[in-house]
């Protein structure tokens, strides 16, 4: 699985007391959001007369240097990391995306995923409009805009919210006026935070860590934040019974040191593996995560079952991508290039092997059979997130359900494919109680089939019809 993207703005009020420009801490903080996007990066920013941007495919230290920073002058800016859930993979979707209008100039980053953009773009082509993209972002421009020409920025935001079906955090500039916005239900994080000189919001608190600013507090669902003369407005625009809160933010996506919407992340997963180990208990000789992710839950599993922590595997952090060639024997290359295994802590030991989920099993079958192949005498798979039975609609690249292994085979048949003496997986109650918020202000549709929103061929949460409701 992987996220689409994170967004960052900043906007410093006295560049005169802080010499660092708003473009390097916008790449600063995007390097810290690299983990949620790694296909494109882009920043835009405002000298007060007019937008300048650069962006590109790749990392963001491959696409930006040290000249690109200089020439992005002003003391506003937005940017993005990105992988593709919606849209093609080309320099086209790259974010943020800048649309010119009479009155200004709009640029937007987005993090999330429409359900109804498709819709939603074809009747602003009928209208005339005219896309250079295919993605979500470019869509949500066209709508703020045609509003702006008609009302202020907390209306025109208002009402294109009111004609939006999914997911979205957004970072908006209307010419040199940023704007932070997170949808009515809260699917994906967006948090704000002051640094020197100014203010910064992003897609996780990590990033403001960065920049040596303070957490202040989440953008709430259906909160549009607008900074303004050094001051932050806040205006709830939409105010839901019930949130839908993404759990694989917590279970995979967020960094652990992330705080969202109050949890740490590494608190949550430490109790995912304290759950994980009370419901699944077994006899064994080492408890060993599956890097990175699994980590911090293994060491939660250790605690409670008091069964040695012991790393078997150490993945390569300086890889990027890898160029398969075909042929299993390639295969199994470019998984040792990720990862190996560490014989020696391994040999006659049964081990307890952690991860965060199981997706098609391709992938765990590869790592169990590389720790039996280091002389495991018995492997047994846990995993800090119920069965994934259905797919993601609301901005997670998941697999169809052809493809999601537990959609179509039990407990025992997932642990037939991947080779494992036993698997356990985590159950709904015990990954709910480990992230500490209401069930009801979580989103489980991939873990469920019901989703909090409407989605064409697929059911709707019974217990909580979500609607729109504006706040009086």
């Amino acid at each position: 699985m992987r996220e689409e993207c994170g967004v960052v703005g900043v906007v410093k009020q006295d560049a005169n007391s802080h010499p660092v420009p708003a473009a390097l801490q916008i790449y600063y903080a995007l390097y810290a959001l690299q983990h949620r996007g790694q296909e494109s990066s882009g920043i835009s920013v405002h000298n007060g007369r007019e937008p300048r941007a650069f962006k590109g495919m790749g990392l963001v230290p491959e696409v930006f240097n040290k000249d690109d920073l200089v020439e992005l002058k002003g003391n506003v800016g937005i940017g993005h990391v990105r992988y593709s859930t919606s849209g093609d993979s080309k320099i086209e979707n790259c974010q943020p995306f800048i649309v010119t209008y009479k009155s200004g100039t709009v640029a937007i980053a987005h993090n999330g995923n429409l359900v109804n953009g498709m819709d939603l773009r074809n009747g602003l082509e009928a209208e005339g409009h005219v896309f250079v993209a295919n993605s979500d972002t470019e869509v949500i421009a066209h709508l703020l805009v045609k509003e702006l020409l008609k009302h202020e920025p907390p209306e025109a935001m208002r009402n294109v919210m009111k004609v939006l079906n999914g997911s979205y955090s957004l970072v908006i500039m209307i010419d040199d006026l940023l704007m932070a916005v997170r949808d009515p239900y809260g699917f994906k994080p967006l948090c704000i935070g002051e640094i020197e000189s100014g203010y910064a919001v992003a897609s996780e608190s990590v990033a403001i860590d960065t920049l040596n600013g303070s957490l202040i507090r989440d953008v709430k669902p259906g909160e549009l934040i607008i900074f303004r003369d050094g001051e932050i407005e806040s205006h709830q625009l939409f105010n839901e019974p019930c949130c839908a809160h993404c759990v694989f933010e917590y279970v995979y996506f967020a960094r652990p040191d992330s705080i969202i919407d109050g949890q740490l992340v590494y608190r949550v997963r430490e109790r995912i593996g304290e759950h994980l180990s009370r419901e699944h208990p077994v006899d064994a000789d080492m408890v060993s995560p599956v890097p990175d992710s699994g980590i911090t839950s293994a060491i939660g599993y250790s605690r409670e079952s008091h069964i040695d922590y012991e790393e078997s595997l150490m993945k390569n952090r300086y890889i990027g991508r890898t160029f398969i060639l075909p042929g299993q024997a390639m295969r199994e290359t470019a998984v040792r290039l990720k990862m190996n295994t560490i014989d020696e802590n391994i040999k006659g030991k049964s081990v307890v092997l952690v991860d965060d989920s199981i997706v098609r099993g391709t992938t765990s079958r590869r790592i169990i059979d590389m720790v039996r192949k280091a002389g495991a005498n018995a492997v047994h798979a846990r995993i800090g997130s119920p069965p994934i039975i259905a797919p993601c609609y609301l901005g997670i690249d998941m697999s169809s359900r052809d493809e999601l292994i537990a959609a179509h085979k039990t407990v025992s048949g997932v642990e037939a494919v991947i080779n494992a003496d036993s698997l356990g997986y985590l159950s709904i109650d015990g990954l709910v109680s480990a992230i500490g918020l209401d069930r009801d202000d979580l989103c489980l549709g991939c873990l469920t089939g019901a989703y909090p929103v409407d989605i064409p061929g697929e059911q709707t949460c019974q217990r909580r019809q979500l609607k729109l409701h504006e706040f009086e």
